[in-house]
């Protein structure tokens, strides 16, 4: 199987031109926004001329088919608000060429997925979710984004495109390629890292209520004020987590609402996202457990009423031992003694489909380390080598 690489860059350049933000080579092509719903239309056009069928489901995860059992290839289009050309991108498009030079060279058979928001603009993963079973597809459409817009009322704008969900016992496995976000291989100056295992994740929403009151004449000691309970939070859990955590382990405050967000009134309410990660499910559990008890401690002390959100995550996934196996000889075919195995401590769409089939994931560098940002990049050498590692392990599963 012989790939092409011009052909494999010119699509990825085409494919960041939907959605493109202007400032260097970022995108903001959110889940079901007009970019991003362009950008679905225009792959399923290529995958029609590479000899695929295209085939929406009932959420927009775009599926190209080939005849009969297949391997299946690819990861997400859709990006975060602020987001970078790469990231699900470059699975999306690297497959699309692998399928494309297998079909040309008589085999095998691949098929191609883009999964839908997989950013998480409604939950985690949210599209390949649905598709494994992870999310039934009732209680997706009741998640609602940041804005209150409904995952119901957002997939709507997908219209007649839509069909039945792909039978998933069709597929053989699934490998995803993706960048690294992180500062590994652009550190080490390895090509490719091939993945053992995803981490788990935990997401929440927890929200403080005080007392909305004037900023100028409620005394500081009779305020009931929500930002400076998420302030005590902030400060607790950093030095709570710490006695349960790895060097590995990673907690973040990403996302806060505060109301009436005025300078002249203090806050009488704050909701923020509480999210978490780890490889281990007993130590996600043990986490749980001090979040929970640390914002009931913070309210109980500063007189807020507390209420959580639905909890949100995926366990931890090790990959297959035989799709490893090939990206690991494809490596050393491709970039000998030059690539390594290694952890994702991102989440990927492979968390939900390793439910349903086995999973393997590749990654490449990313300059700098960065991610979900406009500056995110890859040298276009890394992202051919990546695409070559991938074809070569295709083609040993034969």
């Amino acid at each position: 199987m012989k790939v092409d690489a011009e052909r494999f860059l010119a699509d990825l350049h085409r494919l960041r031109a939907f959605g493109a933000a202007g400032v260097g080579k970022g995108v903001v092509r959110p889940a079901y926004s007009a970019p991003d719903i362009a950008a679905r239309d225009w792959l399923a056009e290529r995958m029609r001329e590479a000899g695929l069928r295209p085939q929406f489901d009932p959420v927009g995860n775009l599926f190209g088919l080939t005849e009969g059992p297949s391997l299946l290839l690819g990861s997400h289009s859709d990006s975060q608000p602020e987001g970078g050309w790469l990231d699900g991108a470059l699975g999306v498009i690297a497959a699309l060429e692998v399928a494309r030079s297998a079909r040309e060279a008589g085999g095998p058979a691949i098929s191609v997925v883009s999964f839908q928001d997989e950013e998480g603009r409604f939950g985690v993963t949210t599209g390949s979710a649905v598709w494994a079973g992870t999310t039934p597809l009732e209680a997706a459409d009741g998640l609602t984004d940041r804005d209150g817009v409904s995952f119901a009322e957002a997939r709507r704008a997908m219209g007649a495109r839509t069909g039945d969900f792909v039978d998933p016992a069709r597929f053989r496995g699934f490998i995803e390629m993706h960048i690294e976000q992180g500062p590994v291989l652009d550190g080490s100056g390895e090509k490719a890292g091939v993945v053992s295992g995803i981490v788990g994740i935990r997401d929440m929403r927890i929200t403080f209520t005080g007392q909305q009151n004037h900023a100028g004449t409620t005394p500081m000691q009779l305020r009931r004020d929500a930002f400076q309970a998420l302030a005590a939070y902030n400060a607790r859990i950093n030095d709570r987590l710490r006695n349960v955590v790895t060097p590995a382990t990673v907690w973040t405050i990403g996302h806060v609402v505060l109301h009436p967000n005025a300078s002249s009134i203090v806050p009488g309410r704050v909701t923020f996202s509480m999210q978490w990660r780890d490889g281990d499910s007993d130590r996600l559990g043990r986490m749980e457990r001090i979040v929970r008890d640390t914002a009931e401690e913070v309210a109980g002390e500063m007189g807020m009423d507390l209420t959580f959100g639905p909890m949100l995550g995926l366990e931890p996934v090790a990959m297959d031992s035989g799709l490893r196996a090939a990206l690991e000889a494809g490596a050393e075919a491709v970039a000998p003694g030059n690539w390594r195995t290694m952890p994702s401590g991102a989440l990927h769409d492979a968390t939900n489909v390793s439910r349903l089939m086995p999973v393997a994931m590749l990654f490449t560098p990313s300059i700098g380390g960065i991610s979900h940002a406009f500056e995110e990049d890859t040298a276009e050498a890394d992202l051919v080598t990546g695409l070559k590692v991938l074809a070569e392990a295709v083609a040993r599963l034969g």
